[in-house]
């Protein structure tokens, strides 16, 4: 085998370990198959452990650290019942009657992970994580083994059609944050907003707004092709702005990460929190 063979087979395998590492910290996402009901209909919600279109790994029913959904009229904990496997991939089935904006809630219990210095170095640069990056680089630990613990909070957003007609002033249910320890809340209604308009979303740390944190925003139009993904930083209240041009449906996501100093005595060297919200755009 010749030096250039080695290297290119070298490089492929490095390549192939840092998708399977991503893959492996694969983002979760709450995707109805639609995101526009008639009240009183059964709402079929896709549970992507993985990417935006496809799941990697179902998410076990025992797993959910809460399930909830938010209506205009209140705030509820759904029998969980409705949560089921099937193969690589979780379905949720929810009966939603009240006109408006109702907000799908799931939180999971947080897991670990053990990384190489390699696998998690390059973990960081995909998922828009500098400042974890630079600190490592500061700190010469480039190259240094992690384990992290992480968790994962995810929302969707579906828009329901009554009789009854539903006031903006009483149509407020997307802006209640649920407490999760990372949460994306809107600040605008995405299906009241007209074309081309700007979503204002809040990215929120254990209830707190979080500034300068990269949050990344993309999806499917509605012919299937992919929104681009685009990231930007939330400012010094914690709000990330994306313009909503395209038709389709949509995620925001951001992960939240610090170092755990190891005199705390904790078993992990790093914690994420991580938080998406989707919603359609029709």
């Amino acid at each position: 085998m010749s030096r250039r063979t080695a290297s290119v087979g070298a490089a492929t395998a490095v390549i192939l370990l840092l998708a399977a590492v991503i893959a492996d910290a694969h983002d979760l996402f709450l995707r109805p198959r639609d995101f526009v009901v008639r009240s009183g209909g059964e709402v079929q919600v896709r549970v992507l452990n993985g990417t935006f279109t496809s799941s990697e790994n179902a998410v076990a029913r025992n797993r959910l650290r809460d399930l909830v959904v938010v209506t205009p009229a209140g705030i509820s904990h759904p029998d969980r019942s409705g949560w089921a496997d099937s193969g690589k991939e979780s379905h949720w089935r929810i009966t939603l009657h009240e006109p408006g904006t109702n907000v799908l809630g799931a939180s999971l219990e947080p897991r670990t992970i053990r990384l190489t210095g390699t696998q998690f170095d390059g973990y960081l640069r995909e998922e828009g994580l500098p400042q974890v990056l630079a600190a490592r680089k500061a700190a010469r630990q480039l190259g240094d083994s992690a384990h992290e613990r992480y968790a994962k909070h995810v929302k969707a957003l579906v828009r329901v059609e009554g009789a009854r007609a539903v006031l903006p002033t009483a149509d407020t249910a997307y802006r209640v944050a649920l407490g999760y320890a990372a949460e994306l809340v809107p600040l605008d209604d995405p299906y009241r907003l007209r074309a081309g308009a700007t979503l204002r979303v809040r990215a929120l740390v254990d209830g707190r707004p979080v500034s300068n944190q990269v949050v990344q925003a993309g999806g499917r139009t509605t012919n299937g092709e992919r929104i681009a993904q685009r990231e930007v930083r939330t400012d010094s209240v914690g709000i990330a702005r994306f313009r909503l041009e395209t038709r389709g449906t949509w995620y925001v996501k951001f992960i939240s990460m610090r170092s755990v100093p190891a005199a705390a005595g904790d078993s992990v060297n790093y914690e994420s929190k991580w938080a998406t919200l989707t919603f359609g755009r029709h």
